[in-house]
């Protein structure tokens, strides 16, 4: 009976997703949780799903709400470093685990920031070991440098990241975070969480039909603008580019004016030495020969 019962629920549950309005892209700025950090348990992560139409662009669904930016939780439990990375495993209790992904700078950003660390320390007089590991991590939109030293296993945290996937398991990449004081900031954070589940995510988002025309409406003027200041970009750059063709044509037809008119001026003065050497010689043979008396 329970099985027949959590089948029918699991039945009902795929009915009701497969009646909820998926709104195309343009609607999305009118959402509630797709530009904003939305407090999600880790449980309700794994959960999320990728939309036909929206693979690759790390858009995922809660229902019908789309959400790209998550805020969770959580106590580390491990810490590994990569060469390229270091991977958290945070537990919220929700009963998941989730691997929470922090970007390393390249290997030239490292040498250039080391190279500022010992700097500093020099100007101030610190002749210690150089710690790095405040500047050799890097958020993922803005490459800002992340200090997560205190990031260690054991530690309760709060984070802000971007969804991705990694062998089709959720991973979240860290944007920013906190380490929670105490017990009370983190029953804060869930208090949080749960009113955010129940006041938004617990119902499908819906837009009337005017409302998703209006957005439609905007999303194309929007379009037009952004097409027309493309256009004039070009026009301007064609314009530019024009000018350059004209300035080049000029001095290429003044170059071989003057060309030209060096030509001239060398072949008159071949000219003009052959009559001297002719005159010359013709000196010279006058001069030697013997007049008759």
């Amino acid at each position: 009976m329970a099985e027949n019962a959590s089948a029918a629920s699991n039945t009902n549950t795929v009915n009701e997703n497969a009646n909820i309005p998926f709104y195309p892209a343009f609607c999305f700025q009118a959402s509630p949780t797709h530009f904003t950090w939305v407090k999600m348990g880790i449980a309700e992560i794994h959960r999320l799903r990728i939309k036909k139409g929206f693979e690759g662009q790390n858009i995922f669904f809660y229902q019908n709400h789309p959400i790209q930016f998550v805020s969770v939780a959580g106590i580390v439990v491990t810490r590994e470093e990569y060469e390229r990375r270091t991977v958290l495993v945070v537990d919220d209790s929700s009963g998941e685990n989730i691997e929470v992904v922090i970007l390393k700078a390249t290997a030239e950003s490292s040498r250039i920031a080391r190279d500022i660390k010992h700097d500093i320390n020099e100007y101030n007089g610190e002749n210690g070991s150089l710690n790095v590991e405040n500047i050799v991590h890097v958020t993922s939109t803005t490459r800002t440098s992340l200090d997560i030293t205190q990031m260690q296993i054991g530690a309760v945290v709060k984070i802000k990241g971007t969804l991705s996937t990694f062998r089709k398991c959720m991973q979240i990449v860290l944007e920013r975070f906190w380490v929670l004081p105490d017990t009370n900031a983190e029953v804060k954070f869930w208090d949080e969480r749960s009113r955010f589940l129940v006041d938004v995510l617990s119902a499908p988002w819906v837009l009337t039909s005017e409302m998703i025309e209006a957005l439609r409406t905007r999303a194309h003027e929007e379009e037009m603008k952004v097409a027309k200041e493309r256009r004039i970009i070009v026009g301007r750059q064609r314009i530019v580019e024009e000018r350059e063709k004209k300035d080049y044509k000029r001095i290429i037809e003044r170059w071989e004016k003057e060309e030209r008119l060096r030509e001239k001026e060398a072949a008159w003065i071949r000219e003009s030495n052959k009559r001297f050497e002719q005159w010359w010689a013709q000196r010279k043979g006058n001069e030697g020969s013997i007049p008759e008396n």
